[in-house]
């Protein structure tokens, strides 16, 4: 006789399970994070089933799966059952078109906030950054917890975090009996693209004169023990996630054998802004505050739940530098071996830097 299909042997693992833990959902199961935490989830004792939601099938067989967008009505069904939702579906690729990526983000946290409640789930998980913070020069070292979210929308997707956040305070009040939970990772680090992990693949880290960057790094496997310990109820309200401590500029160069490359504050940020403006860059101006400004965080609340960290700063960076070898990255934008090779170790960045100023001088001509 052939072996139960894979969706019936969940079901019954369901209906049969002992664990008195909770069922646990977990959206964009299928890859990245959401895929590490629904393994995590599936292998642990303390939760009776996991609810896997993504666009395509993962590979968790323990998990019950459902194939539909987090935006689609429907999913409020398949929540039928769930004690808890973690929200991982989310799009912040450098790549996608910006309108596209916060329609997405928006109305799927919308969509996921209002579904939940109608099926009489009781806590939703969001995972946003603490980039929300903001990077600003006058920042506590380490920030609290409860410190203002000062960011602004002028950073690579943290506009839609801060969207995704208020979402997340005003859905109480409007579903009364649903807690919400956000949970903040500091810069991430485990098979993520983002603007702070290419900062790592340039030939030349490059420092903004008279800034003052300091570095706090999140594996995403502590990010994904932290959110277990959400869904767990272990820990709630709003709190980060990341490394103790944190790394001044000069450590992170000694550790990493990056030289720097020092601008002045006017040029670096003009030049950012002109290149993203005319596509050379996916990274807009905004990025490179979160490489001058100070932004780490106290992991304070899930210390008091008991939550440690299993990596250093100085391992995550280390792990970090072995996954982008060989890449070639300035400015925010991949160039191919060849480029790179030919434009030598600061030269590539002066060629853009100089690409921006020929494209702004030939503007003025046309009177743009």
């Amino acid at each position: 006789m052939s072996s139960p299909d894979p969706q019936v042997r969940a079901a019954r693992n369901l209906s049969t399970s002992t664990s008195r833990g909770p069922v646990v959902a977990v959206t964009g199961a299928a890859s990245g994070i959401g895929a590490l935490l629904t393994s995590r989830l599936a292998a642990s004792e303390e939760v009776k089933q996991v609810v896997a939601i993504d666009e395509r099938r993962g590979e968790v067989s323990e998990a019950t799966w459902h194939i539909l967008d987090v935006r689609d009505p429907a999913i409020a069904e398949k929540l039928k059952g769930a004690d808890v939702v973690v929200h991982l579906a989310l799009d912040l690729d450098l790549e996608t078109d910006s309108a596209a990526r916060t329609a997405y983000n928006v109305r799927g946290t919308q969509t996921v906030l209002t579904a939940a409640a109608a099926a009489g789930v009781h806590r939703v998980v969001l995972c946003t950054s603490a980039m929300v913070y903001g990077a600003l020069p006058d920042n506590d070292i380490p920030l609290s917890e409860d410190a203002e979210l000062r960011a602004t929308a002028e950073a690579t997707g943290v506009g839609d975090l801060l969207e995704i956040e208020r979402l997340g305070r005003r859905a109480p009040r409007a579903h009364p009996g649903l807690n919400v939970t956000v949970v903040r990772p500091a810069v991430l680090v485990g098979g993520t693209d983002t603007a702070l992990t290419r900062y790592f693949e340039s030939p030349r880290l490059l420092v903004v004169a008279g800034s003052r960057p300091t570095w706090q790094f999140c594996h995403v496997e502590d990010l994904c023990s932290a959110l277990e310990y959400a869904a767990l109820e272990k820990v709630d309200g709003e709190f980060a996630v990341g490394c103790d401590g944190w790394l001044e500029q000069e450590e992170v160069e000694e550790l990493s054998g990056i030289r720097r490359m020092e601008l002045p504050s006017a040029v670096a940020l003009g030049a950012a802004a002109r290149l993203h403006r005319i596509g050379l860059t996916p990274s807009p101006a905004g990025d490179l505050a979160y490489t001058m400004h100070p932004w780490v965080v106290s992991v304070g609340r899930l210390h008091d739940a008991g939550w440690r960290p299993r990596w250093t700063n100085e391992e995550v960076l280390a792990e970090l530098l072995e996954e982008v070898a060989g890449r070639h990255t300035v400015a925010g934008r991949r160039l191919g071996r060849k480029d790179a090779t030919a434009a030598g170790a600061a030269g590539a960045t002066v060629a853009l830097l100089g690409a921006a100023a020929v494209v702004r001088r030939a503007r003025k001509r046309r009177g743009l």
